[in-house]
């Protein structure tokens, strides 16, 4: 047999090599895995034990309950051996849909939990070069664990496709609601803005960068809470569809003063100035298209990023000013009718953030917004989210408090495979249900399949108790006391009141509740460093 051509064995050897890595990896995060899995375990141990003991319960209950986290540990024991597919969920509505596949609300066949699937092709992710994107979306979700991040139930692939199965928000997104109401009040706008502050800042405590909040990214639960997520599944802004944004750009918006109430347009432009509403009406009509577009939009995008001259995590404000200037105006406040022309607004926001005099902003938020929308260098949360949790226009908001508050907005929510917030989606081809699941790892390393190792991921939260007797019962006696309204949310709490709901059964894990009749002595808390430490 005749030896194969230099070519040939170069090929070969570049293609074992990467499956070597692959095979290395798959190996690392095996391990790494399973120690991750006992270290949580005996931590939840722990703190069950740590609750009991300040719990009036009997040794006999004690006992118990503890039992029963045993079984349900166990339970989790099996549901990471199983090999999670497609055809584990019976798949519903279409709810969101991009340039790299959908999502889809689904119910899982065993427990018949609800949830929202996400579902994203291999190939158009090593097209578009969005590997690592795809892959720190997931390792966020399953690193993050914060009231204000959309929570990561499990994680599979097959042949074709990643999947997150990730809790189902019936809320809709923000951008939906901004879209039915027009604009928020302040006090509206207060609460959210608050609650995207807390979200934002639970991942850039995880060295996480966001880059792409935008009202499509912020979810509604059922309650009207705010969740961050990449729900959308729009395509991240796609720079090299715009023209070069040179140092050009930039410095020639550096001559000019940002404007306030009144300001004239810039010189350079011959259009007239349109009204708020005109804006408004103009924005309205084209949101949606945009939002959806093959390039992405990027009216919420720093300057520093579109500039690609290196960025942090001040990013992020700057899409939260423009969220805010979205609310209270209607519209963004670099808007224009197409993105290449929102870029150079950007780049060039000295000439061009302006609040118009019909939106009667207050002194504070506008100062806010200017805070936001300025120079890295300047703007407010560059040494932490703690600089704008201070600014006055959020004086009298209790930051600890929020998630116990009464939402500024409830959404109207049937039951729970209502998706009325959400927009409708034609079905293309009928979903397709597959037995393909992530086998052995030497039938993974295809060579599209060595970039997903590691993918796979499974949340303790998300095992169901049908063979753990009493507990779901218990779980239903669990009656939340009514939430405040809103308007206490900005009113000076007395130093004694405490969240109405603000017990230690909330730290529980999800399915594991405690009897009504087993209430928490008066020095039951958990102190912020036994926290910390569980956290580390």
């Amino acid at each position: 047999m005749a030896a194969p051509a230099a070519g040939e064995e170069e090929a070969l050897s570049s293609a074992t090599k990467q499956k070597v890595a692959a095979a290395k990896q798959y190996i690392e995060n095996h391990y790494k895995s399973q120690m991750k899995s006992l270290q949580e375990r005996k931590e939840r141990r722990w703190m069950l034990e740590r609750k009991l003991a300040d719990a009036d319960v009997s040794e006999e209950e004690q006992n118990n309950i503890l039992k029963d986290l045993e079984k349900k540990e166990t339970e989790y024991m099996r549901l990471r051996r199983h090999k999670m597919g497609v055809d584990d969920f019976e798949l519903l509505t279409i709810i969101g849909r991009g340039a790299f596949g959908e999502v889809r609300l689904c119910r899982e066949k065993a427990t018949s939990n609800v949830y929202a699937m996400k579902k994203l092709k291999k190939s158009e992710m090593l097209r578009r070069g969005q590997v690592e994107h795809v892959r720190a979306e997931r390792n966020l979700l399953a690193e993050v664990d914060s009231a204000y991040i959309v929570k990561l139930c499990c994680s599979f692939q097959d042949d074709e496709f990643l999947y997150l199965i990730m809790e189902y928000l019936p809320g809709g997104d923000m951008m939906t609601l901004l879209m039915r109401k027009d604009t928020l009040t302040e006090d509206e706008s207060k609460f959210y803005v608050a609650e995207t502050i807390l979200a934002i800042e639970s991942i850039h405590k995880h060295s996480y960068i966001h880059r792409d909040i935008k009202p499509d990214n912020l979810l509604l639960d059922r309650s009207g809470h705010l969740k961050l997520s990449d729900f959308g599944l729009c395509k991240p802004l796609d720079s090299s569809s715009f023209p070069n944004l040179s140092d050009l750009d930039y410095a020639a918006g550096k001559s000019t003063n940002p404007s306030s109430d009144g300001d004239k347009q810039s010189s350079n432009s011959t259009a007239p100035r349109q009204t708020q509403q005109e804006q408004l009406l103009h924005w309205q009509k084209n949101r949606r298209m945009l939002a959806y577009s093959t390039v992405g939009t990027p009216d919420y995008i720093a300057p520093e990023v579109l500039l690609k001259k290196g960025y942090g995590m001040e990013c992020d404000w700057w899409s939260l000013g423009a969220i805010m200037f979205e609310m209270l105006v209607g519209y963004p406040p670099f808007y224009s009718e197409d993105p290449m022309s929102t870029c150079r607004k950007i780049v060039n926001w000295r000439s061009h953030l302006k609040f118009p005099e019909e939106a009667r902003l207050s002194l504070e938020a506008k100062d806010l917004i200017s805070k936001l929308l300025c120079n890295v260098d300047q703007r407010l949360g560059t040494k932490g989210a703690h600089e704008i949790k201070a600014h006055p226009w959020f004086g009298g908001v209790e930051w600890e408090k929020l998630y116990q508050m009464e939402a500024a907005f409830i959404p109207e929510v049937n039951d729970e495979l209502d998706t009325q917030n959400f927009e409708k989606f034609e079905e293309t081809a009928p979903p397709m249900q597959t037995s393909s699941k992530a086998g052995p790892w030497r039938k993974m390393l295809s060579s599209k399949d060595v970039n997903f190792v590691g993918y796979t991921y499974k949340n303790f939260e998300i095992v169901n108790d049908p063979e753990l007797p009493g507990i779901a019962e218990l779980k239903k006696k669990n009656n939340k006391a009514k939430r405040p309204t809103i308007k206490s949310l900005f009113e000076t709490a007395d130093s004694e009141d405490q969240p109405s709901d603000g017990s230690f059964l909330n730290l529980l894990p999800t399915q594991l509740e405690l009897p009504e009749s087993l209430e928490p002595s008066p020095h039951s808390s958990i102190s912020s460093e036994d926290s910390q430490a569980r956290n580390r």
